[in-house]
């Protein structure tokens, strides 16, 4: 099974090119609907796939998490995630995928994994809200497989945010407001809880923002932008400061998404930060080539304000 999957790094060549690569598997068939729903995640954050092994168990841990296990001797949370996302099924989870992404590692319990598909980002598409509401917000983006089958990709800065208590007042206590009152920023991310964060990281600065659920969004917005500024014959940096960008998004990849934007010389001087948590080495560097102006992982708030109050101050 290891055969499966190759390094995250390596898997990085598709940055730029509007790809991704995504892990299909199942949790079960739900005693609910007698369905078996396809899940996918993409394949930078797996770092491993393998039989679920001994878990050890403590009392009073947060819900949908199993336990612990040792990997390499590094303890690592395990999350059964079909009681996760209140599938109910009686199938024993055989399968555990272990992921890695803003430095954290975890393990998905899973019933089986399918295979490795490889598509463009403008097949995923935002998902409709009546599936949004009945998987608790969990689902950030699907597809329909040439089968007939539609996959949901899972939050899993939901997951991590809920299993890890991220979200703590206590990462917003101690940021500063920046001096200049008059900065907007713009910022795109597809993940619910990756958004409000980076709202109350820039609220609590004192700094104006506009925002966007995916790269498609956030791209028709900022041309809008642009026209607006153009009909007022301003620079579109009299208007916005600063663009904030995850890599992830349904529709238009973040990567996608800075090279529309450094291609259009209305947002000249305007810097892009690339806010991401894929843990691969090689992002960073693939955002660089792709005219990132600068890489910050996700969920550390007093990191993203240095980092905003270095370009904006």
């Amino acid at each position: 099974m290891s055969e499966l999957l190759k390094s995250i790094d390596a898997r990085t060549r598709l940055a730029g090119t509007n790809k991704l690569e995504i892990l299909l598997f199942t949790l079960g068939a739900d005693a609910r609907t007698g369905r078996r729903e396809t899940f996918g995640i993409n394949v930078f954050k797996v770092r491993e796939v393998m039989r679920t092994p001994q878990i050890t168990r403590a009392p009073e841990m947060p819900s949908g998490i199993e336990g612990m296990v040792s990997l390499r001797s590094q303890l690592t949370a395990v999350i059964d995630l079909a009681r996760y996302a209140h599938v109910q099924t009686e199938t024993r989870p055989e399968i555990m995928i272990v992921t890695e992404y803003n430095g954290h590692s975890q393990g998905f319990l899973v019933e089986a994994v399918d295979t490795i598909l490889r598509l463009d980002w403008s097949r995923m598409k935002v998902p409709p809200d009546m599936l949004a509401v009945e998987m608790g917000g969990m689902v950030t983006a699907v597809t329909e497989l040439e089968d007939g089958r539609i996959v949901m990709m899972l939050d899993v800065e939901r997951i991590l945010a809920e299993t890890t208590q991220i979200d703590d007042e206590i990462y917003f206590r101690n940021i500063s407001r920046l001096a200049q009152g008059d900065r907007t920023v713009f910022f795109a991310d597809d993940s619910s809880v990756a958004r409000k964060q980076i709202e109350r990281t820039l609220e609590a600065m004192g700094v104006r923002h506009i925002s966007a659920m995916n790269g498609r969004k956030a791209w028709e917005e900022l041309r809008r932008l642009a026209d607006y500024a153009d009909s007022r014959q301003i620079a579109v940096r009299e208007l916005l400061q600063l663009i904030i960008t995850d890599v992830e998004m349904p529709e238009m990849d973040g990567y996608m998404l800075t090279r529309n934007i450094k291609g259009d010389s209305r947002f000249a001087g305007i810097p892009v930060i690339m806010h991401s948590s894929l843990s691969g080495q090689s992002n960073a560097q693939h955002g660089k080539t792709n005219g990132v102006d600068a890489y910050i992982p996700k969920f550390e708030p007093q990191r993203l304000a240095e980092m905003v109050t270095r370009f904006l101050a």
